[in-house]
């Protein structure tokens, strides 16, 4: 199947907030809460009205889905983008096309087309920096066969979670590499 295919058998931004069954009082929140700061909004003049499209390759249980696909609507609505929602584990044909370093189906992935449906970026599953993060806070966790290895891996999910809710700098930093893969 082309992109334009897939795209055009994806969900619309309404049809997958129908169907979220996690995380989307949480998505939600970063949405009404984000807004586009200037610069970014200057940044993106380029490809204002371009007609680009974005297929998002995700869950409604991912996390970091949590944090990047409200950035993105907010990117898509400045731009006039049209984006369609492409559910992972029941796409793993589309999924296994854009593996994460070759081996892993992380999630979201961004896949963004021009007008003739013609893939122009690919952008996920993290930014830069908050991969740094992640990997960070990874290595303060005892050795996985370790008895509390669990809970410790459970609070420190909780607490990412907590601050991709809460701090706006998470929201500008993956604002700002999307960005930077679009223009």
């Amino acid at each position: 199947m082309s992109l334009q295919e897939w795209f055009n058998k994806g969900l619309t931004t309404e049809e997958y907030l129908a169907g979220m069954n996690v995380n989307k009082d949480e998505m939600m929140g970063i949405y009404s809460k984000y807004t586009l700061s200037s610069e970014e909004k200057e940044k993106l003049q380029p490809v204002k009205d371009q007609g680009l499209k974005a297929i998002v390759l995700t869950e409604d249980w991912c996390g970091d889905a949590m944090l990047n696909n409200p950035v993105l609507l907010k990117i898509a609505e400045e731009i006039g983008m049209d984006v369609r929602f492409i559910l992972r584990d029941s796409n793993l044909e589309l999924m296994d096309q854009y593996l994460t370093n070759g081996t892993s189906r992380a999630i979201p992935i961004f896949v963004f087309l021009n007008s003739e449906g013609e893939e122009v970026a690919v952008w996920g599953p993290r930014a830069p920096k908050l991969q740094e993060l992640v990997i960070s806070e990874r290595s303060k966790l005892p050795d996985a066969e370790a008895d509390h290895f669990k809970d410790e891996q459970t609070a420190m999910y909780k607490r990412l979670t907590a601050s991709y809710q809460e701090d706006e700098n998470h929201w500008h930093t993956v604002a700002d590499s999307i960005i930077e893969k679009l223009v």
